[in-house]
């Protein structure tokens, strides 16, 4: 059986709940121009970050409970029995990732300064680079020819 290399600790909630709190504090202690409240109708924006971060919990939640219904490991350096395809599955191969990031968007838009978008990238980047480039070989190699079928269909992000 194909294991990784190194093997995983830190799972993506927690950078997710590290970035909500670093732009929390960009926003308290460095805010670079709070460019929603005076340039819009700030209630609006209000409703529209919490329309964004509900969007991104649904596809979060909903993502996580096609991992429970195949019976398949949710914890990335856990060995997958099942590759999940159904539900945000289809469009998407990394929903729950995606859905992170919503709830960050959703957040920088409720904040309403431009730092707390500075997180955003390096939120990307790091579940890029320490998850989703690891996760890729090690599906590839578990479930092969159905894992590369699926690749050619389903776009990485969206």
């Amino acid at each position: 059986m194909y294991k990784r290399k190194m093997p995983r600790k830190i799972i993506p909630p927690a950078y997710l709940l590290t970035s909500l709190l670093l732009m929390f504090i960009l926003d308290r202690y460095l805010p670079v121009q709070n460019i929603i409240s005076s340039t819009f109708d700030y209630p609006d924006f209000n409703y529209m970050a919490t329309f964004v971060r509900l969007c991104g919990f649904a596809l979060t939640a909903s993502s996580a409970l096609y991992f429970k219904k195949s019976a398949t490991a949710i914890r990335p350096f856990e060995t997958s029995t099942a590759l999940v395809k159904g539900g945000p599955y289809r469009f998407t191969r990394n929903p729950m990732y995606l859905g992170m990031v919503l709830i960050l968007i959703g957040t920088a838009i409720y904040l309403g300064s431009l730092t707390p978008w500075f997180v955003i990238p390096v939120f990307f980047l790091i579940i890029q680079e320490c998850f989703i480039k690891h996760e890729e070989p090690f599906l590839k190699n578990i479930f092969g020819k159905e894992y590369q079928d699926y690749k050619c269909k389903v776009r990485r992000w969206i």
